[in-house]
């Protein structure tokens, strides 16, 4: 199992980055992030997950070392909206209402569509 550092640097010379390119992306500064490479230091979550955005690749990739994705035998696969929608109770209220919502949306001139974006994203935050 290599170490989260070789990892790191692997996976940014396999999507043909320098340093300098993760430096863009992460904000990190490229001395930090040649630490990090070379296991000098050891990586925050923060900063492990910068280093995923900056990569595109999911976090459990920089700390996983399978071939696949690690097993997730407790979860459960998600439902969509549409299934949701057929059931009774609060999911199925809220979902309908959020089916109704989202093509509703869509009929919303481009220009008023952030506004409208922006104050639903401050009534979620409440």
């Amino acid at each position: 199992m290599l170490p989260i550092g070789a990892r790191l640097r692997r996976l940014r010379e396999e999507k043909g980055m320098a340093q300098g390119d993760v430096e863009q992306r992460t904000g990190l500064q490229q001395q930090h992030i040649s630490r990090v490479e070379n296991g000098q230091t050891v990586p925050t979550l923060e900063t492990l997950q910068r280093f995923a955005k900056a990569l595109d690749v999911p976090l459990y990739e920089l700390l996983y070392s399978g071939e696949q994705g690690p097993t997730t035998p407790r979860l459960k696969a998600l439902e969509t909206v549409e299934k949701l929608a057929q059931e009774g109770g609060k999911a199925g209220t809220e979902a309908r209402f959020l089916l109704k919502l989202s093509s509703l949306l869509v009929r919303i001139p481009e220009r008023d569509r952030g506004l409208f974006l922006s104050f639903a994203k401050g009534l979620a935050t409440r």
